[in-house]
């Protein structure tokens, strides 16, 4: 199950941080984001192109930006730096899932060994919970776009967050009639080569669903559009890599494993300007 304990804790922490800032007197902007994720794990071989598409999920998000430029306490611009007018802090809270299956040449058709059905069979779900924060970079003048000097803005960001991870696993091989069936938990249902180069005095199993909890690096581009005075669409290409290889639930030690867990997520969101 999801980490609650350590997400509360990290969740309280991020009210404090925020409630810091609100006392400086810097406006606010909430926001909704929603797109198309690509998970990229120990299901199929990395940089082939079936596994890269074939593992695509969804997420969703909450957004919140402090805004340096306006002063929400006095309806006024804040004094004319480079930080104020080029930077913006991102807060938030958004969930991804996608569902995962193995895809590439070692469960194409012409392949009718055990190994390969057995990876045929087996299947899971990455679903994760991120709270975190960013740090927004806009070349172009903050001021100038919102007094609409122009409709387009640019941005680039880099930050940390917290995921709590909750993955799941299945299988169809095997007698799945037997009351004693024990699914993905019997080594004689998965892709035996997975516990090649694999010392179980460091980990007991490939396959773990009890969940955890992990940093991960959150790095993205996008570009904002100026609805009117209150209101932004905004476009946003996300890479996030985790400093864990058990979000997906599966760590194997096979050459094509070289990496943690990642994910690219294009998502779509609309902003508001609170003050």
């Amino acid at each position: 199950m999801l980490n609650l304990k350590h997400l509360a804790s990290a969740f309280c922490l991020f009210v404090i941080y925020q409630t810091a800032y609100s006392q400086l007197g810097f406006s606010h902007e909430i926001g909704v984001i929603a797109g198309p994720v690509e998970f990229r794990s120990d299901f199929g071989s990395r940089d082939d192109e079936k596994t890269n598409f074939g593992n695509s999920g969804f997420g969703i998000g909450i957004v919140h930006y402090i805004n340096f430029s306006y002063r929400a306490d006095c309806n006024c611009y804040t004094t004319d730096t480079y930080w104020n007018d080029h930077f913006k802090l991102r807060n938030e809270i958004s969930w991804n899932k996608t569902n995962l299956n193995h895809h590439g040449k070692w469960v194409d058709p012409n392949r009718t060994t055990p190994n390969a059905d057995k990876l045929r069979a087996h299947s899971g779900v990455a679903q994760n919970l991120d709270i975190g924060t960013q740090l927004e970079f806009f070349p172009r003048s903050i001021r100038d776009f919102q007094s609409f000097s122009y409709r387009v803005a640019p941005f680039a960001s880099l930050g940390v967050h917290y995921t709590s991870f909750n993955p799941k696993a299945s299988t169809t091989y095997g007698d799945t009639t037997n009351p004693n069936y024990r699914g993905v938990f019997d080594p004689a249902n998965i892709y035996s080569h997975w516990f090649d180069n694999f010392d179980p005095t460091v980990e007991p199993y490939p396959i773990n669903v009890n969940g955890g909890s992990t940093w991960s690096m959150v790095a993205s581009g996008g570009v904002r559009y100026k609805l009117d005075k209150l209101s932004d669409l905004m476009l946003d290409f996300r890479f996030q890599y985790y400093f864990s290889d058990w979000v997906d639930g599966l760590n194997h030690k096979l050459e094509y494993n070289k990496h943690n867990d990642w994910l690219l997520w294009v998502n779509v969101g609309y902003i508001y300007y609170l003050d």
